[in-house]
């Protein structure tokens, strides 16, 4: 990982409209991070897929509205709003948009790949 420093904003806004687009029916946007803590906000369209992927960072997802069916590590559960999962380091996962929704991501450390870094792993 890179040893550059890197900070957001201190106050930031995350309408929609401001979202990166990273799959179809899937928009992100970048929320508070520095090197080592990223906050994330991700918007789903219903049926959007977040392909089961993996990575060396530590997530945790909150169901902020909607509804998903979430896959971590052999395991799959639907969670609502309030709901929430973890993610291990290394631990496959991936989610389904049963019902348009929104998550909110904290990754430890940052996912510099976001940022458009190397992070050399």
């Amino acid at each position: 990982m890179s040893n550059t420093l890197v900070r957001s904003d201190l106050f930031m806004h995350s309408p929609r409209q401001d979202a990166e687009k990273v799959a179809p029916g899937i928009h992100r946007k970048l929320l508070g991070y520095d090197s080592d803590l990223m906050l994330v906000k991700v918007w789903f369209d219903k049926g959007a897929v977040g392909e089961v992927h993996a990575h060396p960072h530590t997530q945790t997802a909150y169901v902020v509205e909607g509804k998903f069916e979430v896959y971590v590590d052999g395991r799959t559960e639907v969670l609502e709003a309030g709901g929430c999962f973890f993610v291990p380091s290394g631990a496959e996962h991936g989610a389904v948009c049963l019902e348009e929704g929104i998550l909110l991501d904290i990754f430890t450390p940052a996912r510099m790949d976001f940022l458009g870094q190397d992070e050399g792993w």
